[in-house]
């Protein structure tokens, strides 16, 4: 992972979020198969045949080292695009994490096998390998687009996209509000209150 994604993910879904202006969310139930762990990339998105997993074997030749593999489909649907034989080789080629808006199985060896995986359902159901689709082209998943080369933030509140050339931006107004926080934090240790701090108060009991 390069250094600006590593603090994208240092930084936290949350903080990315409110730093690009509350831009980005992908609004949905996502179930990270594994806790405590925090991942950022550039999105390599895929979009499938309907309950079809060809182009993810394909996507596999194209993969970088630090990607987000985005895998979608047409229509959303609750079947497996990824197992345990699929993630295998998308650890080994180094991915940094996969967003599938569709399902996933094999789970037990998922989690055995570490590699950061978001999804929206996990099913049984395996998918078809006859559709060819498309590679790094746009998509979108809970509402937000996800261009290739766009970030993609992960954690275990959700998913945010920072746009591929407002990286920087969104990090150095990222850094400034941890920073603001940090200060804060401090501020709430010795028992102030944020009704104070953020000038809460009058908005309650008026001036």
């Amino acid at each position: 992972m390069s250094r600006p994604f590593d603090d994208l993910a240092r930084l936290g879904t949350a903080t990315v979020y409110e730093a690009s202006g509350r831009e980005g969310l992908v609004d949905l139930d996502l179930r990270p198969l594994l806790l405590g762990v925090r991942a950022a990339g550039p999105a390599r998105t895929v979009r499938c045949g309907q309950g079809d997993n060809l182009m993810v074997h394909a996507a596999m030749d194209r993969a970088q080292p630090g990607d987000v593999l985005v895998l979608t489909m047409p229509e959303p649907e609750p079947v497996a695009l990824i197992g345990e034989l699929l993630a295998t080789q998308a650890k080994r080629r180094g991915v940094a994490a996969l967003l599938v808006d569709a399902g996933v199985r094999d789970v037990e060896d998922l989690r055995q096998l570490g590699l950061p995986i978001w999804t929206r359902w996990i099913r049984v159901k395996g998918a078809e390998k006859t559709v060819a689709g498309s590679i790094d082209e746009p998509v979108e998943v809970g509402g937000a687009t996800i261009r290739p080369g766009d970030a993609v933030v992960l954690d275990v509140d959700g998913v945010v996209i920072v746009a591929r050339e407002r990286i920087d931006a969104v990090l150095d107004a990222g850094r400034e509000r941890a920073e603001y926080e940090r200060a804060k934090r401090a501020q709430l240790e010795t028992g102030a209150l944020s009704y104070d701090l953020d000038d809460l108060r009058k908005r309650v009991e008026g001036e």
